[in-house]
């Protein structure tokens, strides 16, 4: 797994999206969209 430098509001934002993509798909869902954002994250995060 990818280590994100990243600030509490960074991890805060993230939830939301996770949330707001999958959260009808349990938690593999959600850790499967949050792997698709880290790797195509526009801010280059990490």
């Amino acid at each position: 797994m990818a280590v994100v430098k990243a600030t509490s509001a960074d991890v805060k934002i993230l939830a939301r999206l996770l949330r707001a993509e999958a959260e009808g798909e349990g938690d593999l869902g959600m850790l499967m969209v949050g792997n698709v954002g880290i790797k195509s994250n526009p801010w280059k995060l990490h």
